[in-house]
């Protein structure tokens, strides 16, 4: 098989954007997705922060326009779950469930999955009340009643957020302190809008179309309650979808892929972006903005690339 200029491992935002770069580059690109196009976005039913769309826009029909943008400029999409990157006769070798692709270099925009909490009503009430992500989707729910699940450093900031726009605040923790900076705590505590709910988790989450309220239980004594709620944000972490890749790049204390300014990774051909990177806030923007990033890299690379003008992709004039 012709070696691809660039295979691309993941269809969401950050992959999307670098193969339409890739592609107006004339750089013959592939882009292996093992799911739908869209990524982690999908798990939202609407999308209001993305420049472009004043009036919002459903994530489905957003991904749908990045799709057909790459395929507009060469980039082949196939659905296939890669399980390794390996190098072999000076070339990364790509290998999925469905077969092995070639490739001078590689783009590696798997995501990250949010942490669930995995309660009853949880997966079914995603998108109609609860939520991983404040910034996304918090506007939402202004005048409204929720709670946010954590203790870290991002709960306390998400919760700080969400007081821009909610009438009330329950901040739900299992232990009898949080576990963020200080400086958060002091915030949270001062914060007329919030109430910690101390040594408390929650069990059940409620609600027939719409989060109603959640089952909470006392760690301590295991006495239950029921506090009604129209939203939950669940903030205790992501996990980047970086296992396949772990013995071959490095790797940050979270599972992170580590990239310098190009977006570029310990070893050369091979580039990350998106989520799955330590470089990238979880919004779409900043995904698309590390997405091209890398591929104006992969550009910059394949230049010197000793292969580079026998290049299929050249001759065929793509």
């Amino acid at each position: 098989m012709e070696p691809y200029d660039v295979v691309i491992i993941g269809a969401g935002p950050g992959g999307l954007a670098a193969a339409v770069y890739t592609g107006r580059s004339r750089l013959k690109t592939l882009v292996l997705e093992k799911g739908m196009p869209g990524g982690q976005i999908l798990m939202t039913d609407w999308v209001e922060n993305y420049p472009g769309f004043p009036e919002g826009v459903v994530p489905f029909e957003l991904m749908e326009k990045f799709r057909k943008q790459a395929e507009k400029f060469g980039a082949k999409i196939e659905t296939d779950e890669v399980k390794e990157v390996k190098k072999q006769n000076e070339l990364w070798h790509v290998v999925g469930n469905k077969g092995e692709y070639p490739a001078r270099t590689v783009i590696i925009a798997t995501g990250a999955n949010y942490r669930r909490l995995g309660l009853q009503g949880e997966a079914r009430l995603i998108g109609k009340g609860v939520s991983y992500c404040a910034t996304c989707d918090g506007a939402f729910f202004k005048d409204k009643d929720i709670a946010v699940v954590g203790g870290g450093d991002n709960a306390l900031t998400e919760a700080l957020f969400l007081t821009k726009f909610c009438r009330s605040l329950k901040l739900i923790h299992r232990r009898d302190k949080l576990r963020a900076v200080k400086i958060l705590q002091e915030r949270i505590l001062s914060n007329e809008k919030i109430e910690v709910l101390w040594n408390s988790a929650v069990d059940e989450v409620n609600g027939e179309n719409r989060v109603e309220s959640l089952t909470l239980r006392n760690v301590k004594d295991n006495a239950t309650s029921t506090l009604k709620v129209d939203g939950l944000f669940v903030s205790i972490g992501m996990d980047p979808n970086t296992e396949f890749v772990k013995e071959l790049v490095e790797l940050n204390e979270w599972g992170e892929i580590k990239v310098g300014k190009k977006m570029d990774t310990n070893q050369p051909g091979i580039f990350a972006a998106g989520d799955a990177t330590d470089a990238c806030p979880e919004q779409i923007a900043t995904a698309v903005g590390t997405g091209v990033r890398a591929a104006l890299a992969v550009d910059d690379y394949l230049s010197d690339y000793p292969d580079w003008k026998d290049s299929e992709s050249l001759k065929k004039g793509k």
